[in-house]
């Protein structure tokens, strides 16, 4: 197989980061997130990007450091919460070890909170995450060879959940 070791899934405020980091620690691989990608190209945060271009212009941006990604790292990769949206990243995404980390709607709200960074969640973040995440679970399912509930969890917890579901060996 090719591409990333592990692919992260999942909706906003989930830990795709904290738990691909600690992933990709114990494996011994890089780490890469496709939003850190976006910022570093663009040399401004993605808020500046919905705000002055608009979200089509942030998802063809997503569209191709996804595939970037995909082809050129083979570590721990971390995927925006509205990759999955785009039906060619779908594409891409088949036959990868995909795992989608959830969480209910409580959780959430108590890890994001009024969360201003994130332009989606800019109105009524609460009701606007549950909406989004609600929305997406049929795309994150789809492309998910595993999923892994974070609710709860610590982030190492979690981890350990993720290399445990792929069947990955683990320090």
């Amino acid at each position: 197989m090719t591409g990333p070791l592990v692919v992260l899934v999942g909706p906003m405020g989930v830990g795709k980061s904290t738990v691909g980091r600690l992933l990709a620690e114990r494996l011994g691989v890089g780490y890469r997130d496709t939003d850190d990608d976006i910022v570093a190209e663009q040399g401004r945060a993605i808020a500046d990007i919905f705000a002055t271009e608009g979200e089509p212009h942030f998802r063809a941006l997503e569209k191709r450091a996804v595939r970037r990604a995909l082809a050129g790292h083979d570590g721990v990769l971390a995927l925006g919460g509205g990759a999955v949206l785009d039906p060619d990243t779908r594409a891409l995404l088949a036959g990868q070890r995909v795992v989608y980390l959830t969480m209910e709607a409580g959780e959430a709200a108590r890890r994001i909170g009024p969360d201003t960074t994130r332009p989606l969640l800019a109105v009524d973040p609460q009701e606007r995450w549950r909406a989004l995440a609600e929305a997406r679970r049929p795309l994150y399912t789809e492309v998910a060879r595993a999923m892994v509930a974070t609710d709860g969890r610590t982030p190492a917890e979690v981890a350990r959940a993720v290399l445990d579901a792929l069947e990955l060996k683990h320090a």
